[in-house]
């Protein structure tokens, strides 16, 4: 197994399509956009127009997350931007620990077939690197707390405390957000 993550470029849009994207292009589906839109924006982006919007956001000079390959094969995709540009800067369920300019990590997928592999440590690990790449002092998470427990594979997207942990995470507040029936925690990990 020959892992290694790359940003999310416009020259990999094909690959971020098959980690995000429907079989149907029609179909709406998150595109991972429902923690970097207001509910406002998602809501109305419907169909071809998500895959379109993110195709834009490959195409600035700051990616919209990572992606890990095996080889020449995308397998996996964490989401990880500055907190000020997402929703969570207004978030009345996550709170801001301090004024520090984070950035966060909200999703890490990995294709099945491929897990139970290291792939999702593997992507946290490069979406810190990608983040303190571009001169983020700290980047935080917002896992659930399974305590061990069996986490539903639809709502595992915000990754585990125990993942954030073992990347060098600590928790650095509660929140008032449930994801797939446990508590969410703040975990931040500074890099300057």
């Amino acid at each position: 197994m020959t892992l290694e993550v790359r940003p999310a470029t416009l020259d990999r849009f094909d690959d971020v399509a098959t980690m995000l994207g429907p079989k149907n292009p029609a179909s709406t589906v998150c595109w991972c956009l429902s923690h970097r839109l207001d509910s406002r924006t998602s809501r109305q982006l419907l169909g071809a127009a998500r895959g379109e919007y993110v195709r834009d956001l490959c195409s600035r000079a700051v990616a919209p997350g990572v992606l890990a390959y095996d080889g020449d094969e995308v397998v996996g995709w964490a989401a990880v931007a500055p907190r000020s540009e997402l929703p969570l800067a207004r978030s009345k369920l996550i709170p801001h620990v301090d004024d520090l300019p984070v950035w966060s990590i909200w999703c890490i997928r990995v294709r099945p077939g491929h897990r139970r592999r290291g792939i999702s440590h593997l992507l946290l690990e490069g979406a810190v690197d990608y983040a303190r790449a571009h001169g983020a002092p700290a980047v935080e998470g917002y896992p659930v707390d399974n305590r061990g427990e069996k986490v539903d594979l639809t709502m595992a997207y915000v990754g585990t405390r125990g993942l954030f942990e073992r990347a060098g995470f600590t928790k650095a507040a509660d929140t008032d957000s449930v994801s797939g029936g446990f508590p969410r925690v703040v975990m931040r990990l500074a890099l300057s």
